[in-house]
This record gives C-alpha cells, structure tokens and sequence, in this order.
C-alpha cells in the first residue's frame, strides 16, 4: 500500500520567544514552524514493514489529487503554501510526483486561500485535465472571492473568478453558489453539466463543482 501525506519535521515547534503572543501561539499551526513536507509512506501489509521517502523539499500542505485517481497510481498532487509564521495560505502548488517539478502561483499580499479542491472536467482524459478551485479573503479589499485555476496550468493564474454566497472562513472548500466573472475565454464551466448564463456584460452564474 502507498500512501501519500505531509511530514510534519516538528510537529511541536519550541518557544523561541520571539514575535507577538499570537504569532507565539501559532506556532503550532504554521506550515514552516512545523515543517510539513510532502511525503511517501510504502506499507507492505504482508510483513508489516514501512519504507518511507521525502517527495518535496517545498513547505505545503493540505493536498488534493483527481479524485478518479483515489487508490491508483497518480503523478500529480496540488497543495496549499503557507505565509511564514501564520496559519495563512498564500497560494497554490502543483506537485509533479514523477519528475518532482513544481509550478506555483502566489497571492497578492494580505490575499489569503483555502485549501485547493480539483474538479476534473467532464470528458477530460489526462490526469491534470481539470480545474484547481479555491476561495479567497482580501483583507486589502474586504472581500471574498473564488478563484479557478487550469490544474495543468495553475501557474499561469485563475481562469475566471467568482464571489462565493457568503464570505469564506477558515481553510473549507468550496460548495455554495457563486457568481462569475470572466477572465479570460473559458470554454466551459466547471461543472460542464451544468449552464452558465452570461450576459453582455460577462456576468454568470454557475453551480460550484465540489459536491
């Protein structure tokens, strides 16, 4: 059996002293405090033995893969990056687990993510052929909004945005309704199952896919 989860190098980081009292406290939740990894466990259930392997020097967590991969072989694992310090997420990791390449996309400054959610799209044939979900907090603006990604291209910046029914908390994925707003010429919705009414003014509105 292999099994594929984040290291965490220090789960129980020591008080240095040092920053405010929160960012004292959270040390416990700070992806770099805790030095999380992405991470291979091989499990051999017939002589109970554990082999194990570093599979990114990169600090992320939370990953998600195509879910129509769940208990086969996959190449691709997409994760959320942490800001230093802070249980905050500030962008989005694509982690290529055959040649061990990485593609990033970073969030503005004080923008803040969810934990990613791959939708894969219908009739779609390779393993990243799909879209990279996640919904995020300008503290800048005061506002809310999801953001949906190529999962072959997440470096290249969301396809199209949408402002979430109500605001995000914390690190859920989206599942409620949101109204879209065009970025660039996207083929279909998410969800192609589902019909996405634009008027002229590009304004849509779609279903999300995370069911």
């Amino acid at each position: 059996m292999v099994l594929d989860g984040f290291f965490q190098g220090d789960p129980e980081p020591r008080d240095t002293g040092d920053g405010t009292f929160y960012q004292r406290m959270f040390r416990f939740l700070a992806l770099d405090r805790m030095q999380t990894r992405l991470h291979r466990w091989r499990l051999d259930l017939r002589t109970g033995q554990c082999r194990e392997e570093r599979l990114s020097d990169s600090i992320t967590e939370f990953g998600v893969l195509n879910n129509t991969y769940g208990g086969r072989r996959h190449r691709y694992t997409y994760a959320a990056s942490g800001v230093d310090g802070w249980f905050l997420f500030n962008g989005l990791v694509k982690h290529d687990l055959l040649t061990g390449g990485e593609e990033r996309f970073t969030l503005p400054e004080g923008v803040y993510g969810s934990e990613p959610a791959m939708a894969p799209r219908v009739g779609g044939t390779a393993e990243d052929d799909g879209y990279l979900v996640t919904l995020t907090t300008d503290m800048n603006e005061d506002r809310s909004e999801c953001l949906i990604f190529d999962a072959a291209r997440p470096a290249d910046g969301p396809l199209a945005l949408g402002k979430p029914s109500e605001p995000p908390s914390g690190r859920l994925r989206p599942r409620s309704g949101l109204s879209m707003t065009r970025r660039s010429a996207l083929a279909a919705s998410p969800c192609e199952a589902d019909t996405a009414r634009c008027g002229p003014a590009g304004a849509c509105r779609v279903r999300a896919c995370a069911r």
